[in-house]
């Protein structure tokens, strides 16, 4: 950690630390990964206003999201294999997370079964859910997250199918079926042997805790991604909303919104929320980046529904650039799991804490007291 002076440090720390195939798998893209580069581009090529001789003394940054009230518009996004890059990783996460004042999300891929996590909270936290055919299983899922006390649900709806992900098949994580990839990656795991000890051995179970009891394995890796192949439902529908909304009786946000009309339906469905995401690069190489799409889509609907967004996210500034566009509250993704695998709760603690100083900096430096001050007026003009 000390040697860590920004978010994008702890990226050199996780690969460092993780074996070869699960730090491909979170920091990789899909096809080309160009939309995995856009969502960084994109977003640091937003220029910020500078101003001068403003009253800054007082800066505050709390804000309220869906009826609660946190200490900065930030939250820990669902990562899926989180939990596998730190000794019961996502248990870490969540106490970080509530230290700092903000919400963490749990993926239903998470390592950390719903109620462990719930067991290490103090307070809520937000759960994410796929549609997967097997509704029983949905519906149970739910129910544990309504008895986790979860205060919103993040359904995410961009994954009908998994992107190509040329990364995973090279680093043996995808690809390599039976005990060919399991051998590939015993071996980077017997090159990493801190990882080894910390997460392998004094962090079992090491599964897959909520989709566990649908694998045949204890952690077989191989029957998770054959898992999400063939059960993640691609028939879904917006009619299929009412069912969800059915099991679940708190907000309700949808997650892999990019698009103009899809938000204007979501907004019409009576929809809590969306995050204007692209899955982080993950699915459909080629689209717009978050910072791209966001603009529209806070024009067409930001006064309906409560508008986060998330990509690219690197530092406080790029908060503040996302808030200027439209966005209420910023996910973070890569940073926070980079900062879990390199030194664990404090690891992610220490990347919030990097990114509230940034913004309280670029706060003062744009004029903004308080985060209702932020908006498109601290964007500079386009020079060209």
């Amino acid at each position: 950690m000390a040697k860590a002076a920004s978010t994008t440090d702890y990226r050199d720390l996780a690969r460092r630390r993780l074996p070869h195939f699960l730090f491909e798998y979170l920091d990789g893209g899909a096809y080309a990964e160009t939309t995995l580069a856009r969502n960084v581009s994109d977003l640091q090529a937003i220029a910020l206003r500078q101003r001068v001789l403003k009253d800054v003394a007082t800066l505050d940054l709390r804000t309220s999201l869906f009826g609660t009230e946190y200490a900065m518009p930030v939250a820990l996004a669902p990562i899926g294999l989180a939990g596998l890059t730190a000794r019961r990783g996502e248990t870490q996460a969540v106490r970080a997370a509530e230290r700092a004042g903000v919400p963490f999300c749990l993926s239903t891929v998470s390592a950390c079964p719903i109620a462990e996590v719930a067991a290490a909270a103090q307070q809520p936290f937000w759960f994410q859910m796929y549609m997967v055919r097997d509704r029983g299983f949905m519906r149970d899922l739910l129910a544990q997250a309504r008895e986790a006390r979860c205060s919103a649900l993040v359904f995410t709806v961009d994954l009908p199918v998994p992107g190509a992900r040329y990364r995973d098949i090279r680093s043996g994580l995808a690809g390599a079926p039976g005990l060919s990839g399991m051998a590939r990656r015993a071996s980077q795991a017997l090159r990493r042997p801190r990882w080894l000890w910390e997460v392998a051995v004094r962090g079992r179970p090491l599964a897959l805790g909520n989709v566990a009891p649908m694998l045949q394995k204890e952690s077989g890796l191989n029957d998770f991604l054959a898992w999400i192949s063939t059960n993640f439902d691609a028939s879904l529908t917006w009619a299929d909303l009412d069912w969800i909304r059915a099991q679940w009786d708190g907000p309700m946000i949808l997650k892999g919104v990019l698009d103009v009309e899809d938000a204007t339906q979501a907004a019409s469905l009576g929809l809590d929320g969306i995050v204007v995401s692209n899955h982080g690069g993950r699915q459909l190489d080629g689209v717009l980046s978050s910072t791209k799409a966001l603009p529209a889509i806070a024009q067409a609907v930001g006064q309906r529904l409560t508008i986060l967004a998330d990509g690219g996210v690197r530092s406080g500034l790029d908060v503040m650039r996302l808030l200027a566009l439209g966005a209420r509250g910023v996910l973070i993704g890569r940073p926070w799991v980079f900062g879990l695998a390199a030194a664990g709760e404090a690891g992610v603690s220490h990347v919030l804490s990097i990114i509230e100083a940034e913004m309280k900096v670029a706060m003062a430096l744009t004029g903004c007291r308080n985060i209702t001050e932020i908006g498109p007026h601290i964007l500079s003009a386009d020079p060209r």
